[in-house]
């Protein structure tokens, strides 16, 4: 008789969509990043300056949640811009945790002051 298993990777190796959101919700700093993308976009560098960690580990944690369908990015110029992927279930959900999260509700605040305050620049 077989034994069920739950590993991260099926037999073949690859790993689900769901396995992918799971890892990559399963981080604080990328649980973060997702509050800072709340209400707008920033670039990699904008990102990567409210982490006292490397660049290259903001881009592998931003690599990791654009696998799993929770960001996109977009080349402007020589910035990369990054942003929540609208009407995506997992990320409505999160929004809500943000909600009542010690840690996401103040970054997700932020988030959207700084939204406001881009869009009254851009007014004419």
């Amino acid at each position: 008789m077989d034994e069920e298993t739950f590993d991260d990777a099926g037999a073949d190796g690859s790993v689900s969509a769901a396995q992918r959101v799971f890892q990559a919700l399963s981080s604080a700093p990328r649980r973060k990043i997702l509050a800072y993308l709340s209400a707008s976009g920033l670039t990699a560098g904008e990102i990567a300056d409210r982490f006292s960690m490397s660049k290259p580990a903001v881009s592998q944690h931003l690599s990791v949640l654009e696998t799993a369908g929770l960001i996109r990015r977009e080349k402007q110029g020589q910035f990369v811009h990054y942003s929540l992927i609208e009407n995506n279930l997992v990320n409505t959900l999160n929004g809500f945790v943000q909600e009542v999260c010690p840690v996401g509700r103040p970054i997700k605040k932020e988030s959207q002051a700084r939204a406001r305050e881009k869009d009254a620049k851009e007014l004419p």
